[in-house]
């Protein structure tokens, strides 16, 4: 063997160990690529899956049912008292009250009956009994009885907590707001059959029935001579009101407003009672058919709806709409069904727009007015009902029987507020003049009524996207199709990084501007805003006219794909004259204040930060998104498609119409979804350039209120588990859903135009 054949020999080897130790290094990067990537993308898809689970977790017990739990079933040793006429727990639920017809008042504990103590409210009075009865305040447990002497007697009951080495004690407590005497009401000695007390700030409205008539009452409340804390009932009128000879219930509402009689046919005669003196009598209303008779009559929470129950199982939500002449008629708002049996009892929640019924079978039903629930009924004794409490957190009822026994339950039902038709669907609520989309989540009044309809939430939400892509999807695309197909390549250097450095711009900053500086700029320049609409596409068609008959040897001096840098200055110079005309504009046409005549003369609502404010700014925010996407798709287009087309006589315009666009309109497409999805999903710039209004106007000079703005101004002030802390998290699980179904859409619609373009 040679030398020269050794050394090529030995060569050999080397070569070999060198070849496969790169491949080795390959196959360990190619490993570890594809598993790294795998990992990556299984942990999106996780990082999603997880995201939707936290948040229908959190949601899904917005719509569970209402449960209960027998604690106790006991007889209350109270020997010699009179029948019972109320009961009323305190709100930790351990001590409940009891009255009865002979005025003595029972504590007892709630789930042993033992007895707390005995306060007989008769004891020093000339009255033998308790000949009517009404709740005044449920939330401040003030009760005025009606005696056989025809004087009115108001009390309170109270609970005050003491700590006795660690250990809690709750003391029962009594106390007469308008002294231990009752009160003279001025109709002699004459036993009060019915009685309704409203009591407000500024007096005290008696209702009282007696075997000589009705009449109405008015106390004026003043300040003591002796203690200016002190208040003093002065009589301010007496009035007599026609006579009701089947009356079987009578309520006054708290205000002091309206005055419902019910008679034992069922008919409501409703009284306004404003001016105390001169009650008018406004319509009587029978909400029951003819086969069917009333059973119950209570106040609703707050005082506006009253509840009527019939021997059948029906209950009637009814309360005062004003019509457009300003008078108010009471009207049948909605019915609920607790069974066949004759309804015993109704009770309302003391903290929500809820009730309770009892029935003569012995059932206990619950219902939520708002949200047009049932939620639950339930059997608790073989014996008809006669009356029933409910704690005021609404977490354990105590009923009374028949036969005297009590039953105590457990009861567990947070959100019932929430259903399909109070999130989505129109609402009646409470002194409201019909049916409407409202969030209104708190109010500083304990009565209030939440209103947690999402829909004029997502109408805000996608009118605001609608506004936004309204200018930015023009502008984008067609930008990106300029930039991509017909600019010379120095000048889309130069474009194109500019437009995505406006990406990188924080919303924060441009919500800032569009609500401090934009917002006012447009109200003083409505005109000028308007013509510039007008006159900068006016003004952009004139100079390619004058362009087109510039000479070719001008023409040449501009270099190829730099000629739409010419119309910057037409553009600026065209927006600045309308502008500065804008103040001449206002004057002569539209007096001096176009937003006045606008909100006079064309019946339209302006706000300073309305729908032109978020078309401008948010779609200032997408434009980047969209352009930088769809120009990359119509650029990646490859040449060859274009120089064929080209070659085959066809002119640039058709070239782009006919074949660039088919090709890149998958990427386009992708384009103005994601765009729409940012659009969807911002919150900065609406949260601070919209006024934050949930209301459902499509007008470009109103606001609005989009879910995701709403999320990031109430969560931090709900209560953690909440109705609403839970309401505002199927907020975000709806947005999620929209962006989710957006972004699949897109992803469909651009693998069809992927697979029917691949051809060209």
């Amino acid at each position: 063997m040679t030398p020269e054949s050794g050394s090529k020999t030995a060569l050999v080897p080397r070569s070999l160990e060198f070849n496969q130790s790169l491949w080795q290094r390959r196959a360990i990067r190619n490993f570890l690529a594809r598993y790294l990537v795998g990992a990556g993308g299984i942990a999106v898809i996780g990082s999603i899956i997880l995201i939707f689970v936290f948040l229908f977790a959190v949601v899904f017990p917005l719509f569970k049912g209402a449960q209960m739990h027998r604690v106790a079933s006991y007889t209350l040793p109270v020997a010699g008292a009179g029948d019972s006429l109320l009961y009323s727990t305190e709100e930790q639920a351990e001590i409940s009250m009891r009255l009865d017809s002979k005025g003595t008042v029972h504590f007892f504990h709630v789930d042993t009956g033992t007895a707390v103590q005995k306060v007989d409210l008769l004891a020093d009075l000339d009255a033998s009994r308790i000949s009517s009865w009404t709740r005044i305040s449920i939330e401040n447990n003030i009760i005025g009885l009606g005696l056989d002497t025809g004087q009115l007697l108001v009390f309170r009951h109270s609970y005050d907590l003491r700590y006795d080495d660690g250990r809690r004690t709750i003391i029962p407590r009594i106390t007469f707001p308008y002294g231990e005497l009752p009160i003279d009401l001025g109709l002699g000695r004459q036993e009060l059959m019915h009685i309704a007390v409203g009591d407000d700030e500024e007096g005290l409205t008696v209702f009282a029935y007696t075997e000589a008539g009705t009449s109405l009452v008015d106390f004026e409340k003043v300040s003591s001579f002796l203690d200016e804390d002190e208040l003093e009932l002065e009589m301010a009128s007496q009035v007599k009101l026609p006579y009701v000879d089947t009356l079987t219930r009578a309520l006054l509402s708290p205000e002091r407003q309206w005055l419902y009689l019910l008679n034992r046919e069922g008919v409501i005669s409703y009284y306004d009672v404003r001016a105390k003196d001169r009650p008018v009598h406004v319509e009587d209303v029978s909400p029951l058919s003819n086969d069917r008779s009333p059973a119950s009559f209570e106040f609703l929470i707050g005082g506006i709806s009253v509840l009527l129950g019939d021997d059948q199982g029906n209950i009637h939500q009814l309360f005062p709409v004003r019509d457009d002449d300003g008078v108010h008629h009471l009207t049948d708002i909605r019915q609920f069904n607790s069974g066949d049996a004759k309804i015993s009892s109704i009770t309302a929640e003391q903290l929500r727009k809820g009730f309770l019924v009892t029935d003569d079978a012995g059932n206990v039903s619950i219902f939520h007015t708002t949200a047009s629930r049932h939620l639950l009924s339930e059997g608790i004794s073989d014996r008809p009902l006669r009356h029933l409490s409910i704690a005021p957190r609404s977490d354990k009822i105590l009923a009374e029987d028949s036969a005297g026994a009590l039953h105590v339950w457990k009861l567990d039902s947070e959100h019932p507020e929430a259903s399909f038709s109070s999130i989505w669907g129109k609402v009646w609520y409470e002194s409201y003049e019909k049916p409407e989309f409202v969030w209104q989540s708190s109010s500083a009044s304990s009565d209030f009524e939440p209103k947690f309809s999402l829909t004029p939430l997502t109408f805000g939400t996608f009118k605001a996207a609608f506004y936004a892509m309204l200018l930015a999807m023009p502008l984008a695309i067609c930008g990106a199709i300029f930039t991509a197909y017909f600019m010379a390549p120095r000048m889309r250097g130069l474009v194109k990084p500019t437009i995505e450095v406006m990406e990188a711009l924080p919303t924060v900053i441009l919500g800032f501007l569009a609500g401090l500086w934009l917002a006012p700029y447009v109200e003083a320049h409505l005109p000028g805003i308007f013509v510039c609409l007008l006159v900068i596409p006016v003004g952009m068609f004139l100079a390619s006219l004058v362009w087109w008959h510039v000479p070719e040897n001008v023409k040449l001096l501009i270099p190829d794909g730099w000629q739409a840098a010419l119309l910057i200055p037409i553009v600026l110079i065209c927006g600045w004259m309308a502008l500065a005309l804008s103040p001449w504009m206002e004057n002569t046409l539209f007096d001096g204040n176009m937003r006045i005549w606008i909100t006079d003369t064309m019946g339209i609502g302006y706000d300073q930060r309305n729908s032109i404010i978020i078309g401008i700014a948010m779609g200032f925010a997408v434009i980047p998104t969209i352009f930088s996407i769809a120009e990359d798709a119509v650029f990646s287009v490859p040449k060859h498609l274009t120089a064929g087309s080209l070659a085959l006589g066809a002119t640039p315009w058709q070239s782009l119409v006919r074949v660039v666009l088919p090709s890149a309109s998958p990427g386009i497409f992708s384009a103005t979804m994601i765009g729409l999805g940012r659009a969807v999903g911002e919150t900065m710039i609406v949260l601070m350039a919209t006024g934050n209004t949930p209301v459902m106007d499509f007008s470009i000079f109103e606001g609005m209120r989009t879910l995701s703005a709403n999320v990031a101004v109430e969560l931090p002030e709900s209560e953690v588990d909440s109705t609403h802390f839970r309401i505002l998290f199927l907020a975000a699980l709806v947005l999620f859903v929209f962006t989710f179904f957006f972004n699949t859409v897109a992803e469909i619609v651009r693998q069809r135009l992927r697979e029917k373009y691949s051809t060209l």
